[in-house]
């Protein structure tokens, strides 16, 4: 099968910290490299796309819409998680308003009010949902995704979360309901390897190369659905009042 021939250089490239969460520089070279093989993030993410194996999974070249000619551009592939995290997501008004303003209105409403929201699934800082032919390296995080307690398949594009609750209005108020959700994001880092070439009677021996790019994803929290229902999106309703 056709591999391309790399320089005989060993170069590794290595993820910096602060650029997670600054979204600075992204991938450096160690001054040892030569700085002509540098790979921008996306180019290795085309590399892992386009490795032989994936998160251990052995992989054909169809798997990424390629021709038997074209060979991979790497041996092998992993996601590493290196941090997870909850936080509350944005608020969202989740119902329409009930209001109590009418004129001759002397006691407090009672209605009842259903209120939902949804929650969507975040794409990768460099996949998503569906990249290239196979699909993708999206569906690879899964498996890190899911050993986290309740969250939500990587196959759903969204969540929900809904409810009828029994409130009153207060004379001369507004009332709707807002909810935040509960979010989860997932740190990690794509490790792409081409494995040392011995090298043959027309081309020069190589060394082993590694690349590494960065990962971030986010997603709703999702509790278990009811009678094995789909899951719900966990977070906090609450009814605001405002003034007529």
């Amino acid at each position: 099968m056709a591999k391309r021939r790399l320089k005989n250089k060993k170069i590794r490239f290595v993820a910096v910290g602060a650029a997670l969460a600054t979204g600075g520089a992204i991938v450096a070279l160690l001054p040892s490299a030569n700085a002509a093989d540098a790979k921008t993030p996306e180019q290795i993410m085309t590399m892992c796309e386009r490795s032989a194996v994936v998160s251990g999974k052995q992989r054909s070249v169809s798997d990424f819409g390629g021709a038997f000619a074209d060979g991979f551009q790497a041996d092998n592939c992993d996601y590493v998680e290196t941090n997870f995290e909850t936080f509350d997501g944005p608020t969202e008004k989740s119902s329409i308003d009930f209001p109590n303003c009418e004129p001759n209105a002397t006691e407090p409403a009672k209605v009842s009010i259903s209120w939902s929201a949804t929650a969507a699934q975040g794409q990768g800082k460099y996949t998503a949902t569906q990249q290239g032919a196979g699909g993708g390296l999206f569906g690879f995080l899964s498996g890190s995704w899911l050993k986290h307690k309740g969250t939500l398949d990587m196959t759903v594009k969204s969540a929900t979360a809904s409810d009828t609750e029994q409130r009153e209005v207060p004379v001369g108020k507004v009332l709707h309901m807002e909810f935040t959700p509960k979010i989860q994001r997932m740190t990690g880092e794509w490790r792409v390897r081409i494995d040392a070439d011995p090298g043959s009677f027309a081309v020069n021996p190589s060394p082993e190369q590694n690349f590494v790019a960065p990962e971030v994803v986010t997603g709703p929290v999702v509790l278990p659905g009811a009678a094995g229902g789909p899951g719900v999106v966990d977070g906090t309703s609450k009814a605001v009042l405002e003034d007529c």
